[in-house]
């Protein structure tokens, strides 16, 4: 197939794409395997990313990034996935300066995004989730206490990835008790905090989590961690509202990652179909292999249409919750149906691990929960979307 065939279907940003997959012709399954083998985080394939500039894509380039749209982002992590690589370990550095960028006052975005574009500060940890409240946000118990020109900060955090390969963090804490504020989402504050002190006993401990994919997550302790008062972000107590419009940036990156991953296991899940031979013929003239991996091909297509519908809105600053949510849901579902066909389609051989089927198809049924569950996205659509009552 052309290139000109290619876009015309809708393989946008082709010079990002071929340059996406130079880098990751070089990290091939076995390195990905290698890294969940010992825990480890992607370092160099990271710096890699960094220094090409995919990482830093979203900050203007009066900050030292590349300026291009989120579209143009999406393409990127999409494309990561799609190569077999993993693009969630460096992701965060993408959308989570965007409360800095919108919210922050001019001499600290002039501080820390040059440095951020440039890789000589990572910053990919975001600390929101906490144990007792979860998905309830505004309900968390983390509290930063105005002590002269500092805050300390004393809670926990949880599910907080790659915090133990993060310079800084983003942290939605407490300034003003959830029995003192009118509204639940008032008295919530955001900071921008420098973790290289993290685990020095300085009141910043951070705790690395087993878990069933390797995503290097962590939970975070703040015993009276002392931080200056201008690493606060915008308004005190407005926090909330700041972490909004980042969310559905994170949301529609995150649903181009799955449409990523799920176009990767149509592809491997053909190619065995068109290879494998039994009883005399390839499996995949068979309907029972054959119609499930069209019918993923076509969901992930659905998915990618949202996907990108979403990206329209939100780089011509229209509104975009709904759309954003919605690619989020179609991506995640398609993605994983499309892992399942594949797991069905290679039968045995989808458990060795040398075909890396397991390790995707454990990967990507993480986006139903994360970064929001499949649940709360329906109660959203039915509340704010179809105008029914409230659901939880």
């Amino acid at each position: 197939m052309s290139r000109e065939t290619l876009v015309a279907l809708g393989e946008d940003h082709p010079e990002l794409r071929d340059s996406v997959r130079k880098i990751c012709a070089k990290y091939p399954g076995s390195y990905w395997s290698g890294l969940e083998d010992n825990e480890a985080y992607p370092t160099q394939f990271v710096e890699e990313l960094t220094q090409a500039g995919f990482l830093g894509a979203l900050i203007p380039e009066e900050y030292g990034g590349s300026g291009l749209p989120l579209r143009a982002a999406a393409v990127i992590l999409e494309e990561i996935n799609g190569c077999g690589c993993v693009a969630s370990q460096g992701h965060a550095q993408m959308y989570i300066m965007g409360t800095l960028l919108r919210h922050g006052t001019e001499p600290q975005k002039r501080r820390y995004l040059p440095d951020i574009a440039a890789g000589r500060i990572r910053l990919q940890a975001f600390g929101v989730t906490e144990p007792t409240t979860g998905s309830d946000t505004t309900q968390l118990k983390t509290r930063a206490v105005r002590d002269g020109d500092s805050y300390l900060i004393s809670g926990q955090k949880i599910w907080t990835s790659r915090a133990m390969h993060s310079d800084m963090m983003l942290l939605l804490a407490r300034t003003t008790s959830a029995d003192q504020v009118k509204k639940r989402s008032d008295g919530l504050s955001v900071f921008l905090l420098d973790m290289r002190d993290k685990n020095t006993g300085k009141g910043l401990e951070v705790r690395p989590i087993k878990t069933m994919i390797n995503h290097n997550t962590t939970e975070v302790f703040f015993d009276n961690f002392r931080i200056p008062a201008d690493s606060l972000i915008g308004e005190e107590g407005r926090g909330f509202r700041y972490i909004l419009d980042g969310m559905n940036a994170e949301r529609i990156l995150v649903a181009s990652e799955a449409v990523g991953d799920g176009r990767w296991f149509v592809k491997k899940a053909t190619a065995y179909a068109n290879d494998r031979v039994v009883f005399g013929a390839p499996i995949g003239k068979n309907q029972a292999v054959q119609f499930p991996i069209a019918r993923a091909w076509a969901e992930l297509e659905a998915a990618d249409m949202v996907c990108r519908r979403a990206a329209a809105l939100f780089d011509n600053g229209r509104e975009c919750g709904a759309d954003a949510n919605i690619a989020k849901l179609l991506a995640s579902e398609a993605a994983w149906k499309a892992a399942d066909t594949a797991m069905q389609t290679f039968g045995g051989f989808a458990y060795a691990r040398e075909y890396e089927i397991e390790r995707k198809w454990r990967e990507v049924r993480l986006y139903q929960i994360a970064p929001i569950s499949t649940n709360l996205i329906l109660g959203y659509v039915g509340q704010h979307v179809l105008g029914m009552p409230r659901s939880y």
